[in-house]
């Protein structure tokens, strides 16, 4: 299993920090996200409640669909397809509050990489590992947008 949970506080107001994070057609402007692209517009709003967003990473093409919208505390995801490996995605969330001006955030993904045994221990620590140094470095990305 693999549990990844960034957080940072971002010297930014939470509205412009919660619209980077939702923008999923505009992810390839982070470090590491190759190409990314809404595939279906959420319901009620584009990138909201039942958008599905295709995400190309380092070798992976990841399709998450939005399963919780609260602009602008709340942004949650879940991958519903995967290659080339196989995820059993439980948790993506990412949750935001203002502090002092500023917006502190905490970003979490938990789940599996479901192949046999062996496989999925290595392959669940570098989804960990790989995993946190992203979402760090999105975070990282938007705190230095000008």
């Amino acid at each position: 299993m693999f549990s990844i949970h960034v957080e940072r506080t971002i010297d930014k107001p939470i509205e412009d920090v919660f619209a980077a994070l939702s923008d999923h057609a505009n992810y390839s402007q982070f470090k590491g996200v190759d190409k990314s692209t809404l595939i279906v517009e959420g319901k009620e709003d584009k990138n909201g409640l039942g958008a599905v967003r295709e995400i190309i990473a380092g070798g992976a093409n990841l399709h998450e669909e939005i399963v919780a919208y609260e602009p602008p505390y709340k942004l949650g995801y879940k991958i519903i397809k995967s290659k080339p490996l196989p995820y059993n995605h439980e948790l993506g969330e990412v949750t935001l509050k203002e502090q002092d001006g500023k917006t502190h955030v905490t970003w979490r993904s938990v789940g599996h990489i479901s192949i046999f045994l062996l496989g999925s221990l290595y392959f669940d620590k570098q989804v960990q590992n790989v995993g946190s140094r992203a979402f760090g470095s999105i975070l990282k990305h938007i705190e230095n947008m000008g």
